[in-house]
């Protein structure tokens, strides 16, 4: 790829979609280096969500087997021809990832990693897409808003943590791999960002994860409230219960869900299953 990424962009005529999130990375260094702090290697096969201008597509199709695609915008066609010129083993599949059945797609695929700089409006149903319902995903490395990043990889007891903290927390451990200046977009976003990369590892043994998932939610319902009056909201419990259930698991009354970790969720989570 001889030219760089906005002349091609220019002779194609594309125009960028605010509403489709579209900001491409150019500096092929931090491209190279999202590659490499995923861990995918060659005999691997790496999903992208968000093939943009293909800037990240190629330089995944130089280090793994093979690269498969997603994108919405089909006006990225004439220059992901031009970006990705050679790549015989990439595949760019025009669609919404959301609206992938992952059980039929898996079934052809088999085991998969994610590497992304995801679209930020997509940011949240994706992971927890990938983290309920995949079956042979071994592990996502995904470029986000800074401030959700921080979300993602939040400690209990901190400001930050939120449900999707402890949902995650379900299938796999995350870090915060490198942090990223806006300056290295094109278009230039508003925020900075960082590459997030998830390990999935059943960190979490629960006896029954829709339970979990009601718990963590309830938990979240009003951070102001305690964790004994959601359990009142979410599980119809009268107080009496909230409160004994709370005592046998060892959680202070006056306790508020972002107080608790994630192994305590679980434990929460596993006797309430048990008396239910």
């Amino acid at each position: 790829m001889e030219k760089d990424i906005k002349t091609i962009l220019a002779e194609c005529g594309f125009s960028f979609k605010k509403q489709l999130g579209q900001n491409f990375i150019t500096d092929k260094n931090l491209l190279s280096s999202i590659v490499s702090s995923s861990g995918v290697g060659e005999n691997d096969t790496v999903v992208e969500i968000g093939s943009g201008a293909g800037t990240l597509t190629r330089a995944l199709s130089e280090r793994v087997k093979k690269v498969i695609a997603f994108e919405v915008d089909k006006s990225l066609q004439p220059v992901l021809a031009q970006t990705l010129a050679g790549c015989s083993n990439a595949e760019v599949i025009f669609r919404d990832f959301l609206k992938v059945n992952l059980k039929e797609f898996e079934k052809e695929t088999g085991e998969y990693f994610v590497v992304a700089n995801l679209p930020y409006y997509v940011t949240t149903p994706l992971i927890m897409k990938l983290i309920e319902e995949s079956e042979k995903c071994k592990g996502l490395s995904v470029m986000v808003q800074e401030e959700v990043a921080e979300r993602l990889c939040a400690k209990a007891g901190t400001a930050e943590y939120g449900a999707i903290t402890a949902m995650i927390a379900l299938r796999a451990e995350c870090e915060i791999t490198k942090r990223v200046p806006r300056t290295l977009f094109y278009p230039r976003p508003n925020v900075d960002s960082a590459v997030v990369k998830f390990t999935f590892s059943d960190r979490l043994e629960v006896s029954d994860k829709a339970v979990y998932k009601k718990v963590v939610h309830a938990a979240f319902l009003s951070r102001r409230k305690t964790l004994e009056n959601n359990l009142v909201n979410a599980f119809k419990f009268t107080r009496e219960q909230a409160r004994e259930i709370l005592t046998a698991c060892g959680i202070d009354l006056k306790a508020r869900g972002e107080t608790l970790s994630p192994e305590r969720f679980a434990a929460l989570a596993d006797y309430i299953t048990k008396i239910q």
